[in-house]
């Protein structure tokens, strides 16, 4: 090996993929090797990279439940699947 790379990463980013790495048994060093080795084989990155186009509904959606993880919102909570149901029942009546 006779050439370094420096990479500028968010801390929280660095530390999640090097706990990642060494689950797996990696550094991160060797993590950037075989992604770098993949991507040669494969002739670009060896994943899909897009901009998700979602719908105004689903974006609403999505922010909603990163809200709710966050605590930013409390969550319904129910005693039976059936309660639950019934919710959902009684919502899909009102909107209709």
């Amino acid at each position: 090996m006779n050439t370094n790379i420096n990479i500028r990463l968010d801390s929280e980013l660095k530390e999640q993929a090097q706990n990642l790495f060494n689950h797996l048994g990696l550094d991160l060093s060797t993590a950037v090797k075989i992604f770098l080795n993949r991507s040669i084989a494969y002739g670009g990155i060896p994943f899909e990279v897009y901009d998700p186009n979602y719908n105004p509904e689903t974006i609403n959606a999505i922010k909603e439940s990163e809200d709710i993880l966050n605590g930013k919102v409390p969550s319904k909570a129910y005693r039976s699947a059936r309660e639950l149901f019934d919710e959902l029942d009684k919502e899909m009546d009102e909107e209709c």
